[in-house]
């Protein structure tokens, strides 16, 4: 088995995850800023027998996110869950400009660059999985939330162009949509139920975007 690895790693969806993937047999790399929480993950991760590696970057220095998943590779599976930071959610009507470069760098750019970052891999492979989660204003703009809503809807529009493009090499790019709030008691968006959903998501390869639960698209 190749690598499960996560942008994003914490301990809710990230650690259901990377448990559900782990527990089908991949070795898994967790990504994210913090160094003493990803020793915390891969410790409860390894005491259940799953081969776990950290790798401290953060999305929003395009070099260490580059570097950790090239150590981390091969990557068969990547997922892009990364939460935005709350500066990111201001009211559109107090949104400047310069307030869109932080969101669009980690929710375009970062993107971008993980994907490049394991593409060479996963061509190696002769196979490869990228799951995308976005909330709700990835396709239904909120307008105290501007900063995510705009960045997570150019997002989409990043990951639906490769989708279409890889699926030739057998390189399958999906997104999921999670409209609430991921809780340990909600029916279809707790950590568990999520992490089953993208690990369908991933051997069924049927599509671009899914929804935790039903959502109307503004038209």
């Amino acid at each position: 088995m190749s690598t499960f690895a996560l942008v994003g790693a914490g301990p809710g969806l990230g650690l259901a995850t990377a448990r559900r993937f782990g527990a089908a047999g991949h070795d898994v790399a967790l990504i994210a800023r913090s160094a003493s929480r990803l020793q915390e993950l891969t410790a409860e991760l390894s005491r259940e027998g799953i081969q776990a590696r950290a790798f401290p970057a953060d999305v929003l220095d395009r070099a260490s996110l580059t570097t950790a998943l090239q150590a981390a590779g091969p990557v068969e599976i990547l997922q892009f869950s990364p939460v935005p930071r709350a500066d990111f959610m201001k009211p559109v009507l107090d949104t400047s400009a310069d307030d869109l470069d932080a969101p669009l760098n980690f929710s375009v750019k970062g993107p971008v660059t993980a994907v490049n970052a394991v593409l060479p891999g996963m061509r190696a492979l002769g196979r490869g999985t990228v799951l995308f989660v976005n909330g709700g204003s990835a396709v239904r703009p909120h307008p105290e939330r501007a900063g995510t809503s705009i960045a997570f809807a150019a997002e989409s529009a990043y990951a639906r162009i490769p989708h279409d493009a890889l699926a030739p090499e057998n390189i399958h790019i999906a997104q999921l949509i999670v409209p609430g709030a991921i809780r340990p008691d909600a029916e279809h968006s707790s950590p568990d139920v999520l992490a089953e959903r993208l690990f369908d998501i991933h051997t069924r390869r049927d599509g671009f975007r899914h929804y935790a639960e039903p959502m109307a698209e503004d038209r």
